[in-house]
């Protein structure tokens, strides 16, 4: 039977969909992968069938206080057990952490029996989950070079691959970005992350009404929009007459990034590296008050190479965001430019660079693995 490869991560997307990537690009060398993570993943589909999942009871440090502290060692401290005894049944090479709590139990009880392990972390800043194991897995893969720099320790023992990317975004990645025409259709995606974002519903309906009526016949808008949020996004846009289309989630996000002019969007590691991958224009909104700036730092990241607007939260207004759509539906050589600087940011080839990784720290020789 061919080596099994565990891939543990968070059930979002940012964390599911690199695992996604890497599970098939291992796949694809004759190696067998299982995912283990909590309950949210089961909504996903994708790679991972029912039957290639094992769900890991775990939970976030949310509080300071003793009780909840205690409750949350206490369903961490389970999910160690039930892990532990995964390893005692699958037997894996290795186990391959993405980040978030739900790789605590899992990577832990892999150092336990000495298997060996890795983690993938797709920030500019490392996630807390990852930090804490940082120090106690073989190898450490970072998306974005330097993120460890300032700990010799650990650089050592880390490389570069980028994030993997899942085969609907190499697929979008293939569409040419073709900018708008000066009175033809405007394409705006907003998105606001795995969980949807309130400050999309609050800010972008004002920052469309205040575009005013020669903007409206050109857009052709889809947004993101919470459940709770969907009447009063729809009530302005039905006002306005416009071409849109809310839904609280996208299950063909690729396909719709490549087929925008400007997105708009909270900027979690996945979102800015598939937005590089694909190479569109975007704004982008960090989530503020997170204790590491992880968002602000990816934003950065774009911004800096030219392929997007990154604004704070408070400063992200309907009269800012109008503003900005404004100048950009009329400069469409903008545009081109931004989609050509973010995708020279991204990395296409991140997964196989990854799987390499993952099989020279499993010990797997090219004999065991068939490599395309």
């Amino acid at each position: 039977m061919a080596p099994l490869i565990m891939l543990a991560a968070g059930g979002t997307g940012g964390h599911l969909f690199p695992a996604e990537a890497l599970g098939v690009a291992l796949m694809k060398r004759g190696l067998r992968v299982r995912l283990v993570t909590d309950l949210r993943a089961l909504r996903y589909s994708g790679l991972f069938s029912r039957d290639m999942v094992d769900v890991v009871p775990s939970e976030t440090f949310r509080g300071r206080s003793p009780v909840a502290i205690a409750r949350t060692a206490l369903r961490l401290g389970t999910g160690t057990l039930m892990a532990l005894s995964l390893m005692l049944r699958l037997k894996p090479a290795a186990v391959i952490g993405f980040g978030g709590y739900p790789t605590l139990p899992p990577l832990l009880a892999a150092r336990m029996f000495g298997i060996p392990t890795l983690v993938h972390d797709s920030n500019a800043v490392m996630g807390r989950a990852n930090r804490f194991l940082s120090n106690k897995v073989t190898a450490i893969a970072t998306s974005l070079p330097g993120v460890l720099d300032r700990d010799p320790a650990l650089a050592g023992k880390t490389t570069t691959t980028g994030t993997p990317m899942r085969p609907a975004i190499l697929a979008a990645a293939a569409v040419p970005f073709v900018a708008p025409e000066a009175e033809g259709p405007l394409r705006l995606l907003v998105v606001g992350g795995s969980q949807g974002a309130r400050i999309m519903a609050d800010i972008v309906p004002g920052a469309i009404e205040k575009l005013g009526p020669a903007l409206w016949p050109r857009l052709v808008l889809v947004q993101q929009v919470r459940d709770e949020d969907m009447a009063r996004v729809r009530a302005v846009y039905d006002r306005l007459k416009l071409n849109f289309e809310l839904e609280p989630f996208f299950n063909d996000l690729p396909a719709r990034l490549a087929a925008s002019h400007l997105v708009i969007s909270r900027s979690g590691a996945g979102t800015v590296a598939e937005l590089a991958a694909i190479g569109r224009p975007s704004i982008l909104v960090p989530l503020p008050g997170a204790l590491d700036q992880d968002q602000f730092a990816n934003a950065g990241v774009l911004s800096q190479a030219g392929g997007a607007i990154r604004i704070a939260q408070d400063e992200f207004t309907p009269t800012r965001l109008a503003a900005e759509i404004s100048a950009l539906a009329g400069e469409p050589a903008r545009l081109t430019a931004m989609a050509a600087a973010g995708r020279a940011a991204g990395r296409l080839d991140a997964a196989e660079r990854l799987a390499d990784l993952v099989v020279k720290v499993a010990g797997i020789s090219s004999n065991t693995a068939h490599f395309q």
